[in-house]
């Protein structure tokens, strides 16, 4: 399969001309000179550099008619020769910056240009789209010879091809490979005549394209870039940290609204009432000159209910203090050792826990069902999408490698516990009759690992940014157009870091986080990985809205996901989501007006409710027995924990990110064996009534065996029960005494403020 690129989309078109016209007045005939690199005065090699002749007025004046033209802010001044391309994830950024190259020579002439990229991944993507664009350029540009290479420091005397040749040149270099004054590049080399090779490309005054220039803002990578000796340096990203002279915005927005990604949809896979065992799970482990801390998740008591917070603990904190006293947590969970060197933490019931590991709760069980729903959902659009001729694929991020490819003791590859769950699942759809037209090939041959090896050829945890992950990447982005067809077996990818930044494929439907705890990998940048467009067995790309869906199975709900996702287009881009999201700015201080305590109207409310009284309550024992009974007993039916899969669909619009409900999901744990809590006791702390009255109403409701089907959903509604019965008596036997001649004093009003957003006032 070839995959096919259409050389009329009009947004790319915009975004070409946007760079192009910048140079508008450029000379053809002086777009190129000829040099001499010279050592010790003496001429040993001659080259062919960009040459530009434009006053920066000139340019600016250029800038100026293109951000009017595209409805960007207009500079007052040019910052540096550094321009900036917005174009979101999945719309052809790389293909719009390759092309460019090739009208910049068209109509100026200019023929030297330096790819700077920020990581291994992204430098194989550019490789790979150089190789596959090959072709589809040459053709529009009537066979302009043009080559491209990427930078070996094992190879330097290449450069001087580079700097020599009459031809477009491209060179894709890595930031890490010239950034540092010990590279290779930077230092004089016996190859090249003593030269420094980064000499050669400086003498070219090549156009430097920075992909992903947020990845390059340190003062190190800055300084580095401003060395190549550029003409100008042009940024495409989605997400710029500074956009420098922008000059064309493709906001993650407007490519929603225009169709040119998928459409999102969120299967969010929770827990619901399973708050019976003590959960604990180390998030991050922080070492400073003075100390040493770890923040963990808990299970907390807040407002009347449990829910799941991490806080930050040292050496001797009390996890039962820090759960505002949760029962679970009372006995053997005070932190002992938190080390930071091996990454773990160490509790007085023996349990040491590392990084990314969990106790308690049902983490397995959400991610055994977040691989479940994944399997479905992709079984449900394959069955749909290969009669289209569309290969459907399913890319998994997982945070330990170990959870997926293990080593038996004679060092020989066994399944780790994704794998094993994976096939047990897939085995259990594909044989429904439903699914059984794609039983096409046997269960190990449809998914696959992909991760960097260590010296022995054994699968390791990498950042995704090291040199043991480049056959990693050759694995998985050189073989794109395989995995696109339909005889090819693999169907679900499972990763660790290294696909989650500069690798996609646009037949991703489903993206799957399994975490031990919830996802931190930025939102946009979990999407980014199945936002382009599908394609079918010919390459050529569908923009049927009906088909490009792509659902994240993740393990939060699907509000917080949302927002996330909200919050980090509006920080990225500077998108202002309309009435979702208040102004800071529109916050204000209130004061109360002076001289309102001598308003007669004021006045006569406050000596109404200026006297201080005390109070006294009185109700009978009996009666609150009975009312509470009933009022347990009345209680709704009490469920065993369970995981809940909601579908919606994301939806993207100026007035913010939104959710639009698709269908939900539940599977009941209930034959599990909880631990069964003192009772009694957890009431009382909660109610303050004798142990002998809690007995006597609990007997009464006739419930009492609802406590071992979810022991704490079971305790927290009694309560809640009783405390609203006791509330309710309480108020109705509440007698108001005033304390003699004492009143509340106005300074105590004086002293407030308020802060409040204006706009809310007058909606």
């Amino acid at each position: 399969m070839k995959l096919t690129f259409d050389p009329n989309l009009s947004f790319q078109l915009e975004a070409i001309k946007s760079i192009t016209d910048l140079f508008e007045g450029q000379p053809l005939e002086d777009s190129i000179i000829n040099y001499d690199l010279k050592e010790k005065q003496k001429s040993f090699i001659q080259g062919i550099s960009n040459n530009l002749v434009l006053s920066e007025e000139q340019v600016l004046s250029n800038l100026q008619g293109i951000q009017a033209k595209n409805e960007i802010k207009i500079s007052d001044k040019l910052d540096g020769m550094n321009f900036s391309v917005e174009m979101e994830t999945g719309t052809g950024k790389t293909y719009v910056y390759l092309r460019t190259i090739y009208e910049l020579n068209k109509l100026y002439g200019f023929k030297k240009f330096v790819i700077v990229v920020p990581s291994v991944a992204i430098r194989e993507g550019v490789l790979k789209n150089l190789e596959i664009t090959h072709e589809h350029f040459q053709t529009l540009y009537d066979n302009i010879p043009l080559n491209f290479q990427v930078y070996d420091s094992l190879k330097v005397s290449t450069l001087r091809g580079f700097a020599t040749t009459n031809n477009i040149e491209v060179l894709v270099l890595n930031i890490d490979s010239f950034a540092k004054d010990e590279n290779i590049i930077n230092k004089p080399n016996d190859k090249l005549n003593g030269q420094k090779p980064v000499e050669f490309i400086q003498a070219t005054n090549p156009i430097v394209i920075v992909d992903e220039p947020q990845n390059m803002e340190t003062e190190k990578r800055i300084t580095a870039i401003e060395n190549l000796n550029a003409l100008c340096t042009l940024r495409y990203s989605a997400t710029h940290r500074n956009q420098y002279n922008l000059t064309y915005s493709l906001n993650p927005v407007k490519a929603y609204d225009l169709g040119l990604v998928k459409q999102i949809e969120v299967d969010s896979i929770i827990e619901e009432n399973a708050f019976n065992d003590a959960f604990v799970s180390v998030v991050s482990i922080t070492a400073t000159k003075t100390k040493v801390t770890a923040k963990v998740s808990i299970n907390s008591n807040e407002n009347g209910a449990v829910k799941k917070k991490t806080v930050t603990v040292k050496v001797g904190d009390d996890l039962y203090k820090l759960s505002n006293e949760r029962e679970i947590y009372s006995n053997g969970y005070i932190i002992e050792e938190i080390d930071a060197v091996n990454q773990c933490i160490s509790i007085s019931n023996g349990n040491i826990l590392y990084k990314g590991d969990s106790q308690g709760g049902l983490t397995d069980e959400v991610m055994k069902f977040q691989i479940r729903k994944t399997v479905e959902e992709h079984l449900k659009k394959e069955k749909r999408l290969n009669k289209l001729g569309i290969k459907v694929l399913s890319l998994f991020f997982i945070d330990k490698v170990a959870n997926y490819r293990q080593y038996d003791s004679a060092g020989n590859p066994i399944k780790g516990k994704f794998a094993e769950w994976f096939e047990e699942l897939y085995q259990e759809y594909i044989t429904k009759p439903a699914f059984s037209e794609l039983n096409k090939f046997p269960v190990k041959d449809i998914h696959n690992g992909y991760f960097s090896q260590d010296s022995k050829g054994k699968v390791k945890d990498t950042s995704g940014e090291t040199k043991a992950d480049d056959d990693t990447y050759g694995l998985i982005m050189k073989e794109k157009e395989k995995l696109l067809n339909l005889d090819n077996s693999l169907r679900f990818i499972f990763s660790h870091s290294a696909l989650r930044e500069g690798w996609d494929n646009p037949n991703v439907f489903q993206i799957c986080t399994l975490n031990e705890t919830k996802s931190d990998i930025k939102k946009r940048q979990e999407i980014g990985r199945g936002l382009r467009l599908a394609v079918d067995q010919t390459g050529t790309r569908t923009y049927d809205q009906n088909i490009n869906r792509l659902t994240v199975i993740a393990n939060e709900s699907y509000d917080d996901f949302a927002k996330s996702l909200q919050k980090e287009i509006e920080d990225d881009c500077g998108v202002e989501f309309k009435g979702r999201i208040k102004n800071k700015r529109e916050r204000t201080a209130i004061k109360y007006r002076k001289g309102f305590e001598a308003d007669p109207k004021f006045l006569e409310i406050w000596e109404k409710i200026k006297k201080r009284i005390t109070y006294r309550v009185d109700y009978k024992t009996d009666e609150l027995i009975s009312l509470s009974a009933k009022a347990i007993k009345d209680l709704p039916e009490i469920k065993a924990p369970s995981i809940r899969s909601t579908k919606v669909q994301i939806s993207m619009t100026d007035e913010g990110v939104g959710t639009m409900y698709a269908g939900d999901k539940v599977e009941s744990y209930g034959d599990y064996s909880w631990k069964i809590p003192d009772v009694l006791g957890y009431i009382q702390s909660k109610t303050e009534l004798t142990r002998s009255t809690i007995q006597e109403i609990l007997s009464k409701s006739d419930r009492i065996e609802d406590i071992l089907i979810n022991p704490q959903l079971f305790l927290d509604l009694s309560t809640q029960a009783i405390k609203r019965t006791l509330y309710d008596l309480m108020i109705n036997g509440i007698k108001y005494q005033k304390i003699g001649g004492s009143e509340y004093e106005m300074a105590l009003f004086e002293a407030q403020e308020l802060e409040v957003y204006l706009k809310r006032l007058f909606i």
